[in-house]
């Protein structure tokens, strides 16, 4: 289902979808004021999906925003331990801050040794723990590698229950990639759950590479998933590129994905 979208409609519809995030080490309030700053939309461009942060910002993100810009934080991050004692206090903690959103790592580097059944038992746990928040379980893709295992995290994420997907924590020397989405997105898809959502993140910085990501969505959801409910990016420079963009100039980012 080729949508054919200019890299202004995919400008803005990356704007609508983003989650915009900061999650560095020596993020201080004033990191998160610029950030909530730039997330209400300069020049009536429009706001973003929502704000991604450390647990402790949560407080202050959700009292900087307006009501129609989520608050997201991440839980047993970036490590993704099978410490399910430390994951609920921390989902606890940003859920009781104000958050509506929380993004979980899976216990990925259990998968890969075999341990689907207590990763199953983990992410059960977690999604019983966020409701009614909306969840997002980050797979680690680059870290999983093969197609199988990447198929086999997604799946063993949305029978938990969660409501996306996401590729990544930024965190690692591979990120999103194309091969992972499309993977993925046909896990999705083959699960007839018409509510569950993909996130692509890490190291997506060009509306070009966005477009490739929106287009990937079309193909395999259709496009009435393009839209915040179905499809979010998770970056922190993508805005410099959407922004430019929606400008009238030219692209800033070189494209790496795509």
């Amino acid at each position: 289902m080729k949508t054919d979208m200019s890299l202004e409609q995919a400008a803005r519809l990356a704007l609508q979808c983003l989650d915009l995030t900061s999650l560095n080490e020596g993020d201080t309030p004033a990191t998160i004021e610029a950030l909530c700053r730039r997330a209400v939309g300069a020049e009536g461009r429009g706001p973003v999906a929502a704000v991604c942060v450390w647990p402790r910002f949560v407080a202050q993100a959700r009292a900087a925003l307006p009501a129609g810009i989520q608050v997201a934080a991440v839980a047993n991050f970036p490590d993704g331990s099978l410490d399910l004692p430390r994951v609920l206090a921390e989902i606890r903690d940003i859920a009781s801050a104000g958050a509506q959103e929380v993004d979980v790592v899976l216990p990925y580097a259990a998968l890969q040794q075999g341990q689907a059944g207590e990763v199953a038992e983990f992410l059960a746990e977690v999604r019983h723990a966020t409701r009614p928040l909306t969840l997002k379980v980050i797979i680690e893709s680059g870290v999983l590698k093969t197609q199988d295992l990447i198929k086999e995290a997604t799946r063993l994420a949305l029978m938990a229950g969660a409501d996306f997907v996401k590729t990544s924590t930024g965190k690692t020397p591979v990120s999103a990639t194309p091969e992972a989405a499309r993977a993925m997105l046909s896990e999705i898809q083959a699960s007839g759950l018409g509510h569950a959502g993909f996130k692509a993140s890490g190291g997506i910085r060009s509306v070009a590479d966005a477009r490739g990501y929106l287009q990937q969505v079309a193909d395999t959801l259709g496009t009435d998933a393009l839209q915040p409910r179905r499809m979010r990016f998770g970056a922190s420079g993508l805005l410099d590129d959407i922004e430019a963009v929606l400008a009238g100039q030219a692209s800033q980012a070189v494209p790496s994905a795509y």
